[in-house]
């Protein structure tokens, strides 16, 4: 996992800039950005946000992973997503927080003063744009979640996970993609909506078969995404890691 030194960090080297809220920025518009926003790191298992909260801020993961959850009245959780480097926190106009945000590894964010973003955005139409992206993206990526959690198998469910870290976790090594595992097998059964006796047996299922290998309980290498594709009930033709 990127390791980020807030001291120098600075937009021009931000390893997040591609996709960030600001990747479309001009170097005049990043410098009003900078004006207003602040680095902080949380440790693992700390809460970044608690549902109901107000909402000071708005956010980019730098690096490290946080879960998004909801409580029910009567006590009982359920996480309803995940938040990888380059996903946003929070909503312009919005100023209660709808879930509670919480560190799963040591997770480094890029704050900005809720009140003094909503007024550059107001002004800085690259920004906007950008915006909206991230909110169909986020449409889209909730649509293929409910065909997940309805209609795929238990195995489909989890070599669908595992793509969606492949994809933004992933690094090449030859023909391979390696990554560590978000979250433990516990988090991803209450993800996915399985057991985690489920969870295992099916990892160690795509194991045995050569979809995957595993190092330990976290380190995973792909030999070969298409067929990774292909258990996860998806085309493989034509796919590629953006």
């Amino acid at each position: 996992m990127i390791k980020i030194d807030s001291t120098t960090q600075t937009c021009s080297n931000c390893p997040i800039r591609p996709r960030a809220i600001c990747s479309r920025c001009t170097g005049e518009e990043l410098d009003e950005l900078g004006k207003i926003k602040y680095y902080k790191t949380y440790s693992p298992g700390a809460s970044v946000v608690l549902m109901g909260d107000p909402m000071t801020f708005v956010a980019s993961v730098v690096s490290g992973v946080a879960t998004l959850s909801r409580s029910m009245a009567d006590g009982r959780m359920q996480m309803v997503g995940m938040l990888l480097p380059s996903d946003f926190i929070g909503r312009p106009g919005r100023d209660i927080a709808s879930f509670d945000v919480t560190a799963v590894s040591e997770l480094t964010l890029c704050h900005f003063h809720k009140r003094a973003f909503e007024k550059v955005t107001s002004s800085t139409p690259h920004v906007q744009e950008r915006l909206v992206e991230i909110v169909l993206d986020e449409l889209d990526a909730t649509r293929e979640w409910m065909l997940l959690l309805g209609r795929k198998t238990a195995r489909e469910k989890i070599a669908s996970f595992l793509l969606i870290c492949a994809r933004r976790l992933g690094t090449q090594e030859g023909e391979s993609l390696q990554m560590s595992l978000p979250l433990t097998r516990d988090a991803m059964s209450d993800y996915l909506g399985l057991t985690i006796e489920t969870v295992s047996r099916q990892m160690a299922a795509l194991k045995r078969d050569g979809v995957l290998v595993l190092e330990g309980t976290r380190k995973v290498t792909i030999p070969d995404l298409n067929r990774l594709l292909d258990e996860a009930g998806d085309d493989s033709d034509g796919a590629t890691l953006p």
